[in-house]
């Protein structure tokens, strides 16, 4: 998909560094939805889409879902559905062809389809993507303008003063690889069709706030809160149940007033939980590898129980909604810690999102793996697959 690039190449000199063309990335390429699909997915109450459209007064945006779309012969709208991954099998395979970068940045399809001059305006994103056209023709112009300053009062984050440094249309199979803060505006020529491939960018302040949480648990666990806020294993560590004591305090003429006392023992506590990276682990692979708001998984039919015999031909494969995530020895799937160790085939199961009946037969796997397993089939994030 990168043309003549290799992955290694095209993250040593083009990931989060500058914009790459890449003509028929997917010769001959016909998307597994058409126009007519996108337009019955925005009318579902699970699929998340916005409408947006330009006219004498402006730029307007209105959220899904939609029962009705303007006009196919009316210019300048266009509609975003969310998360097409997670309600398509080849659109889920179509993203996991970027697995040469890491899952943990992977994030979701968005397509949009749009009439003559539909578009959603001159914009940035914070995030890398792709953008594959799949159908029909869109001008791109793209800049890396330092002002990314934007216009005040408006449902869309519109670029002030634009200035475009480089124009491209697009035909079917094209791709056009842009990082984060590269200005750009794409303007459908006639009705068409484009795949966003998004990569997720948390920023610093979630990064810390979401170990500040991760910590919080830990202090809960570790020093006796008996809250029932704590909903996870605690890390392995000392518990230290003591409650806060103040013998020898003198009576208060300021009875409103915080004891200095009681701002030292907070602190105190808080510097009992150490910023680990095993604390680091933990949350990042629950946070990266929770669902997206939009998956569903259908349950088994519970005609499998693993205990009594992996079968010996067919594949087991992760539903298109699972994530799956290793660090170590430590596995993490769907928002949840796994009860087991990340052994090598658990690894390659993460890896390459499915296994054949006789690799996880060679495995060898013990009755707990084998019970983790049947979970997982039974709740539809693993799926078996006969010959």
């Amino acid at each position: 998909m990168l043309g003549n690039i290799s992955p290694a190449d095209f993250m040593r000199d083009y990931w989060q560094r500058k914009p790459l063309l890449i003509r028929q990335a997917i010769p001959g390429f016909k998307p597994s939805l058409s126009i007519a699909d996108i337009k019955d997915l925005v009318k579902r109450e699970e699929v998340e889409s916005r409408l947006i459209w330009h006219d004498d007064e402006g730029w307007h945006m209105k959220t899904g879902p939609f029962n009705r779309l303007p006009g196919a012969r009316k210019p300048d709208w266009t509609i975003l559905a969310q998360n097409v991954d997670a309600h398509d099998d080849n659109m889920a395979a179509l993203m996991h062809q970027f697995r040469f970068i890491s899952d943990a940045r992977l994030d979701d399809v968005m397509i949009s389809i749009a009439t003559e001059g539909g578009g959603v305006g001159p914009h940035f994103d914070s995030y890398d993507v792709f953008l594959l056209q799949a159908a029909g023709q869109r001008r791109w112009r793209i800049s890396t303008q330092e002002d990314l300053s934007l216009v005040p009062g408006l449902p869309l984050k519109i670029l002030a003063n634009f200035q475009a440094e480089q124009e491209f249309v697009l035909e079917p199979g094209d791709m056009l690889y842009l990082p984060p803060h590269v200005a750009h505006d794409g303007v459908a020529q006639g009705d068409c069709m484009t795949i966003s491939i998004g990569f997720r960018a948390p920023t610093t302040g979630a990064l810390a706030r979401g170990l500040l949480d991760a910590a919080g648990d830990q202090i809960m666990a570790r020093l006796g809160d008996d809250s029932g806020l704590y909903a996870n294993p605690p890390l392995p560590g000392p518990v230290l149940a003591d409650a806060y004591k103040d013998r020898g305090a003198v009576a208060t003429t300021h009875p409103a007033q915080l004891p200095d006392g009681l701002i030292d023992a907070a602190l105190a506590a808080v510097q009992r939980v150490a910023f680990t990276p095993e604390l680091a682990e933990r949350f990042l692979g629950q946070w990266l590898t929770e669902p997206s708001r939009a998956a569903w998984f259908e349950p088994g039919d519970h005609s499998l129980d693993l205990a009594d015999g992996v079968p010996s031909q067919g594949r087991f494969v992760l539903d298109r909604c699972t994530r799956m995530m290793y660090r170590g020895t430590s596995l993490f799937i769907n928002g949840e810690v796994a009860p087991l160790q990340a052994e090598d085939w658990l690894k390659r199961l993460a890896d390459e999102r499915g296994l054949t009946a006789s690799e996880v037969n060679r495995a060898q796997p013990a009755d707990k793996a084998l019970d983790m397993l049947t979970a997982w089939l039974d709740d539809g994030w693993l799926q078996y697959l006969p010959d």
